[in-house]
């Protein structure tokens, strides 16, 4: 055993180029990363690493030795995560969702967390995009048009925009009917799009692109949904923010037939992996199944 962990963390600190890194990666402290490696090459009898004040990098021996370690630690991982399968999914499940999913996420997580209750839930709110394998995130789930290929996507909705306003707004300054009367209403602006300014529409195939004002920015949705209902302007947020407000009156829904439809989707991602750990598995086709389910209702 101790010496498959000699060997993940040579590998690791291989890939970070760095003791400090590795330790990070590990949740180790350097010192202990550092006592590893020279056991290991007390025990192989040569050096593996050159090291400087700025650097670390592979000797001869060490990238000799780097190929066949990584291989060594994979197939140990499999085979841990293999015998693990015949047993009730276990351990601690970390997660990475965004700021502006948690109110719908929360009832699902605490639907699973009753179903499993041997699986630990570290779930992080966020709007920044983690780096799963290097902050130690099992999956996340990410809500935009996805480029980083190094990780397997699940599609679980696509998400719908709403524009949305108060109705003692619009009777105060008049319902928009076209998306180029935006200009002439106040816009409550989100931060979180390349840019707020710009309000995208589509009539037939045609692209419209509408430039609006206001002064109210936010970075987060639920803060333009209340400053909307407080009938602070006109707002745009992913449609399952504005659900309930919709539902109950509070909020109208404005230019809908000039919406794009599903303009981005809804993923959960994870790393790829020859074994995925069983309770990152039945997290994701929990979610899946939810979706699915949600889908076929509302259909």
């Amino acid at each position: 055993m101790d010496r498959i962990e000699e060997l993940r963390v040579f590998v690791t600190v291989a890939d970070m180029r760095g003791f400090a890194q590795a330790g990070r990666r590990l949740s180790i402290s350097p010192a202990q990363v550092s006592k590893l490696i020279a056991h290991l090459e007390d025990r192989l009898n040569c050096r593996l690493f050159n090291r400087t004040t700025r650097d670390v990098s592979l000797t001869d021996e060490g990238r000799a030795l780097q190929a066949r370690a990584r291989m060594l630690v994979e197939e140990y991982d499999l085979l841990e995560r293999s015998a693990q399968e015949t047993a009730k999914p276990r351990g601690v499940l970390k997660l990475s969702a965004p700021i502006s999913f948690g109110q719908q996420l929360g009832p699902i997580l605490l639907d699973f967390a009753n179903l499993y209750p041997d699986v630990a839930l570290d779930v992080s709110f966020t709007d920044r995009i983690v780096n799963l394998v290097e902050e130690g995130f099992d999956a996340a789930v990410r809500i935009s048009s996805l480029a980083d290929s190094s990780l397997i996507a699940r599609k679980l909705a696509n998400i719908q925009g709403a524009t949305i306003a108060a109705p003692q707004y619009l009777a105060k300054r008049g319902t928009p009917r076209v998306p180029d009367d935006l200009p002439n209403h106040e816009a409550i602006l989100d931060l979180n799009t390349a840019d707020p300014y710009t309000w995208i529409f589509g009539a037939g195939s045609r692209r419209l692109e509408v430039r609006v004002s206001g002064r109210l920015r936010f970075g987060n949705p639920y803060v333009s949904l209340a400053a909307a209902r407080a009938g602070f302007g006109i707002a745009r947020v992913p449609d399952f923010v504005a659900e309930n407000d919709l539902k109950n009156g509070e909020l109208v829904r404005l230019l809908e037939r000039y919406e794009l439809k599903a303009p981005v989707t809804m993923y959960i991602v994870y790393p790829h992996a020859r074994h995925l750990a069983s309770k990152v598995r039945v997290f994701v086709d929990f979610l899946i199944e939810r979706y699915t389910r949600t889908k076929k209702k509302n259909g």
